[in-house]
């Protein structure tokens, strides 16, 4: 699956709905930037994972919902969610 970053925005809001049990309309979109990242894993390595050490380029988005923010990290090819419950996750990739 190609990401563009306004689907990228979508698959997020759907994603973090779903793990705080509310719909996608509750959450709010604080900011969505373009960034570069130091690695492939967009700087956001999940348990396990090794990832190649190079500049990437993507998208730094943050959500909120209920007074507090969510940060994912995004490019053409992956969704992470970056220290949710004290971990990052890999989305879609």
């Amino acid at each position: 699956m190609k990401l563009s970053k306004e689907s990228a925005v979508e698959h997020a809001k759907t994603d973090l709905a779903g793990r705080l049990s509310k719909t996608a309309d509750e959450i709010s979109i604080k900011s969505v930037k373009d960034e570069e990242f130091r690695d492939m894993s967009l700087g956001a390595t999940a348990t396990g994972e090794v990832a190649a050490q190079m500049i990437s380029y993507g998208w730094r988005i943050v959500l909120a919902a209920d007074g507090k923010e969510y940060e994912y990290r995004g490019d053409k090819y992956q969704l992470r969610l970056v220290g949710f419950n004290g971990q990052n996750h890999l989305v879609i990739g």
